[in-house]
């Protein structure tokens, strides 16, 4: 892996970067399927059924390929659709939504985080990009970013490279300056070294790079994605550096 250089800001992943995003959605979902217990019995009680809730999620995405990117759109609308389905006001989609959006924020950070924060911050400005709907104010990190880039604010997500450079832009450097640092292969490895940027892959897993390429994820939106912008994952194109966190990130860069 060759090494950085030259880096002038950093630019930050979120979801699986700071904090494990799976435990933090299945709390936030929890947490509405309470509301709607309560408020929307009916919406409530079909949902449990989770071929139904998938494919009410799946006719959202198909009814506005435009808002893709939006995952907050696509939440919100996802529960109006329900609503209105099982019968329930679809005026409570969007106090609905506040009410997973609120839990969505309260994430359990990686032990390493803060600490690599502290001392990253003081020396690069730091941007977080996210094709998620988390916000660094709202989850306690905003002390630590001059600027947060999300795919609902880029209007397009990872990989294409306009979210990077809008990162870039807001870290007030160009992209071969950046270092993009991230949990995922694709995304915050091969889409950003093709847009330009430098990056550090946050192997949390210890996992082989050819082989986390090509783990089975849930990707087939992403592989089309990668392929409509040229992005084809290729086993030679590793990061600059690899590291198991971001600590271990401060020791790399910090002793360069």
């Amino acid at each position: 892996m060759k090494a950085c250089a030259g880096v002038g800001a950093l630019t930050l992943d979120l979801d699986d970067t700071l904090w494990p995003m799976r435990p933090t959605i299945e709390r936030a979902e929890a947490t509405l399927q309470s509301w709607l217990v309560q408020h929307a019995p009916n919406t409530a009680a079909r949902l449990c059924d989770r071929d139904w809730a998938r494919a009410v999620r799946a006719g959202v995405q198909r009814d506005h390929p435009d808002r893709h990117h939006d995952l907050s759109f696509l939440r919100r609308e996802a529960i109006r659709v329900a609503l209105q389905a099982c019968g329930d006001d679809p005026a409570l989609a969007d106090p609905a939504f506040e009410v997973f959006y609120a839990e969505r924020q309260r994430v359990e950070l990686y032990p390493d985080v803060l600490p690599a924060l502290e001392r990253l911050a003081s020396r690069w400005r730091l941007v977080a990009v996210t094709n998620g709907n988390a916000d660094v104010e709202r989850v306690g990190l905003g002390r630590w970013f001059v600027a947060q880039v999300s795919a609902r604010e880029a209007g397009v997500a990872k990989p294409h490279p306009r979210i990077y450079h809008q990162a870039a832009h807001a870290a007030g450097v160009a992209p071969q300056d950046v270092l993009h640092v991230g949990d995922d292969p694709l995304l915050d490895v091969v889409a950003a070294r093709r847009a330009g940027l430098q990056t550090a892959w946050v192997n949390r897993h210890g996992l082989d790079w050819t082989f986390a390429l090509q783990a089975p994820a849930p990707r087939g939106d992403l592989a089309r994605a990668l392929h409509t912008q040229g992005v084809q994952p290729q086993g030679h194109e590793a990061p600059h550096l690899q590291v198991p966190d971001l600590q271990a990130l401060c020791e790399r860069l910090l002793a360069s």
